[in-house]
Order: C-alpha cells, then sequence, then structure tokens
C-alpha cells in the first residue's frame, strides 16, 4: 500500500510538472507586444502613409505606358500599410532595480490577420464588408528596440468583389474600421499578438 501511494503522488507531480510546462510555453511570454504606430498607404501613393486610408477602389492612370490624360487606364491598386512594433517586459522591476531584457525577449512576427467592420452593426463578409484575410510578414523586434512592417492592408481582388465592386460607378462612399492583428513568438517559444485598428474610406474618389 506504501509503494502504490508512493507511485500516486510520483504520477501527480510529474502531471503537474508537464501542466506548468505547457501553460508557460502557450501565454506566459515575459514580454508583451505593442503598436507604437499604424499608418495606411494608398496603392498609387505608396510612400505617403497616413493616420487613415482613403482607398480608391478604381484609380485612373494618366502616365506611363499608353496611359494618357485623353486616354486614362482604369487601374486597382491594392493598398500598403504600415506597423511600427515594440515588445516591453512585462515586469519593468523596481527604479533603483530595473529588469533587463536579454536574447530570448526578442519577438519574431511571422503573420497578420486583417478583419473589417462597419460602425452600424452591418459586418456580414462579402456583404457589408471585405472578406477578412491573412497574410505573411516577418521581421523580429530585438530587445529595448522597435521594428517597422510593411503588409497589405487592402487587396486588389478585395476591390473586385462585393461590396466594394459596387462602388465604382455608383457615387456611394463606405467607412470601415480595419482591425490588424499581428501574431509571432518571442525566442523560446512563447505565443504573443496585438490588434491596432485604423479607419479606411472606401470609394471612387477622383485622381489627380
Amino acid at each position: 500500500m506504501r509503494h502504490i501511494t508512493k507511485l500516486i503522488a510520483l504520477a501527480a507531480l510529474t502531471a503537474a510538472a508537464v501542466s506548468c510546462g505547457t501553460a508557460t510555453r502557450d501565454s506566459q511570454s515575459p514580454v508583451f507586444v505593442v503598436i507604437n504606430t499604424m499608418l495606411a498607404a494608398q496603392g498609387n501613393k505608396p510612400s505617403t502613409f497616413l493616420g487613415n486610408l482613403t482607398s480608391d477602389v478604381l484609380t485612373l492612370v494618366t502616365s506611363g505606358g499608353a496611359c494618357t490624360l485623353a486616354t486614362p487606364c482604369p487601374t486597382i491598386f491594392n493598398d500598403l500599410g504600415q506597423v511600427v512594433l515594440s515588445a516591453p517586459l512585462k515586469n519593468i522591476g523596481t527604479a533603483t532595480s530595473p529588469n533587463t531584457p536579454t536574447s530570448n525577449n526578442a519577438v519574431t512576427i511571422t503573420r497578420y490577420h486583417v478583419q473589417y467592420r462597419r460602425a452600424d452593426g452591418r459586418n456580414t463578409p462579402g456583404v457589408d464588408v471585405p472578406f477578412a484575410f491573412d497574410g505573411a510578414t516577418t521581421g523580429t523586434i530585438l530587445a529595448g528596440a522597435t521594428l517597422t512592417l510593411s503588409f497589405e492592408m487592402v487587396r486588389v481582388t478585395a476591390k473586385q468583389e462585393t461590396p466594394l465592386v459596387q462602388l465604382v460607378g455608383s457615387g456611394v462612399f463606405m467607412t470601415t474600421i480595419a482591425d490588424v492583428t499581428f501574431y509571432g513568438k518571442d525566442q523560446v517559444g512563447n505565443d504573443v499578438s496585438v490588434t491596432g485598428s485604423l479607419q479606411i474610406d472606401f470609394g471612387n474618389f477622383g485622381d489627380t
């Protein structure tokens, strides 16, 4: 009986240790990811990043190739996003004894998810708002530093689908909010993620 009791106690201790290790890897990263800024740029103006996006569903290109003022080329551009990320420690210590991050605290971002919503609650994908999508973008936030990543905010295919394609000749405009979530891991395998939001106004805007 004494031998059986010892085995049961050993099994319980082992199970507890395994559970603790799993919890640590799954959700106990010592850092959290912060979005310092998130901006967006029209596809035909890829270097002009602003705090909100005016997304043109159809752009008349008047230069380059056969495109002229007299014979503009109707063109669809994807729209771009740019985010600046940092990864501070959860436990910063005290003023007299601050904690110092190490290389284990670096976070590698590998993918992102974009989902659109409207303030009026009409959020059916492919009917009221563009379909959500996943994308890949990779970079490492080094300890004590920031990381700037570029990504796709609005896909070309979204402008060829409902509800955006209906905006081309309608004179109607639509305001949405894009929620963008970035996913990654710290250097010991703990999952981390962070979500930011940005306003997007869709329509067939005047071209300059």
